[in-house]
């Protein structure tokens, strides 16, 4: 079973996160911010990742430290219930429609960090959230899952919708680039035999 539990303790967080890769999308996450909780939910069922976080974090103060300690933590976990990777079909991509919102995700699982984010919310808020804080988990996500990540917004105007959709595109994403590849399922899928 690709499986991980990362617990991430520092004076700001106090994170647990629970994935199961070969799951069917169940969720339970608690991080004290209702519209990041609705996110992951969504990054979860769409993936099929089972995902449970839990999150305490210094919310008195904002949203920022909470939101990206659980993309460091859930970048963590993800690249260790992958393991070496073996059999994995390592490419993703997904465009995927919402309403007015239009969203690209194309990923590589290749323990390469890189985020390439053009996706332009017109609001400063999606209720109390912070809409900057989107790209800030998706760049702790990619920086700690070792995923070059390219994010685009093809078409929006609701802040809501193209938040939504970006998750919903890299879930998909995710899902596919993580599935075993029948063809290949006890190779490594790079010609350098590592990734």
């Amino acid at each position: 079973m690709r499986s991980a539990k990362v617990t991430r303790t520092t004076a700001e967080t106090k994170i647990t996160v629970d994935v199961t890769l070969d799951g069917t999308g169940q969720y339970d996450n608690q991080t004290g911010i209702g519209f990041f909780d609705h996110m992951l939910d969504q990054l979860a069922r769409h993936s099929l990742i089972d995902m449970k976080v839990r999150c305490d974090g210094d919310l008195h103060i904002d949203d920022h430290h909470s939101v990206e300690d659980v993309g460091i933590a859930l970048g963590q976990a993800l690249t260790q219930a992958m393991g070496d990777k073996r059999g994995i079909v390592r490419y993703g991509s997904c465009l995927l429609p919402m309403d007015d919102a239009l969203v690209r995700a194309a990923l590589d699982l290749s323990a390469r960090p890189f985020l390439v984010w053009n996706v332009d919310l017109p609001t400063a808020k999606i209720g109390t959230f912070d809409t900057e804080l989107v790209r800030e988990f998706f760049q702790a996500f990619s920086t700690h899952g070792g995923i070059t990540l390219h994010v685009d917004m093809l078409h929006g105007v609701n802040s809501h919708h193209i938040a939504e959709a970006a998750f919903k595109a890299v879930a998909r994403a995710l899902r596919d680039a993580l599935e075993v590849d029948p063809r290949k399922a006890d190779a490594i899928p790079s010609t350098k035999g590592a990734l």
